[in-house]
């Protein structure tokens, strides 16, 4: 589980419920026209711009953003570098029976057995890392469309309440719920584009590149494999995709190995 996606959610719905509770009854900031406008106005727009299947698959990606952990780079290249010596010693048909725990590198170095020719080996793999990050945009974007009809539905329930406020000034008593749905509508979309949905999708973002690094070591691992590359050139190659600062972690790890 990620903690940060999960901190921050919980942090910044916390500090709104601890400045709603200070400031007096938690129900007045419950009204279900200004739910009903925004939250439902939200979704049934945003689902006249994509597909069903990919408004339903958006919110099982959405999980990505809590609950994916990325694999270590660091990690990746020790068993990419470990993976060429075995390569080495005993040929590429010495990596059928070696367990890896990756599944893209898994199925990288199958191929590497199977004996395919390293340019198809490379081209299907970065096939599977296009369609996957084509599979995290559309989530993305899905979520970025919420973050930006939230706001637009919140003005228009605002408008709503307004409407409905001028119309009966002569009647004091439907002033106050038209007040209420004109303002909670514009703090309802507020909340939700900018504490919910725009987070999540620049989480998911994160996370595709974080995808995208960590396959990219992988195709060079596989490919130096395929080439017959020195485990050391490997590994120094295979660097050149970290910051400085975790190359040096790397090294320290080597030395102490």
């Amino acid at each position: 589980m990620d903690l940060a996606t999960l901190i921050g959610l919980l942090g910044a719905f916390g500090i709104m419920g601890a400045a709603i509770a200070m400031g007096g009854s938690f129900m007045i900031f419950v009204n279900m026209p200004s739910v009903l406008i925004v939250v439902g106005g939200t979704l049934l727009v945003v689902l006249m711009k994509f597909p069903m299947a990919n408004m339903l698959g958006a919110f099982k990606v959405a999980m990505k953003a809590f609950l994916h952990k990325a694999e270590d780079p660091n990690e990746l290249i020790r068993q990419g570098v470990e993976l060429a010596n075995i390569a080495r010693k005993s040929g590429v048909l010495g990596l059928e029976n070696v367990e890896i725990q990756n599944d893209f590198m898994k199925r990288g170095v199958q191929l590497c057995v199977d004996g395919h020719d390293p340019a198809f080996v490379r081209n299907m793999l970065s096939k599977d890392i296009n369609l996957t990050i084509e599979r995290h945009e559309v989530g993305q974007a899905i979520f970025k469309a919420i973050g930006d009809v939230a706001p637009a539905m919140g003005m228009i329930g605002t408008l709503i309440g307004l409407v409905q406020m001028l119309s009966s000034m002569d009647d004091p008593k439907s002033i106050g719920p038209a007040m209420a749905v004109a303002l909670l509508t514009t703090l309802y979309g507020a909340v939700i584009a900018n504490a919910l949905a725009l987070p999540i999708a620049d989480k998911l973002a994160h996370r595709s590149a974080e995808e995208r690094l960590n396959k990219s070591i992988i195709i060079e691992t596989v490919n130096g494999i395929q080439e017959g590359t020195n485990p050391r050139v490997m590994a120094e190659m295979l660097k050149t995709y970290l910051p400085p600062s975790k190359r040096d972690a790397l090294d320290e790890d080597k030395e102490a190995a």
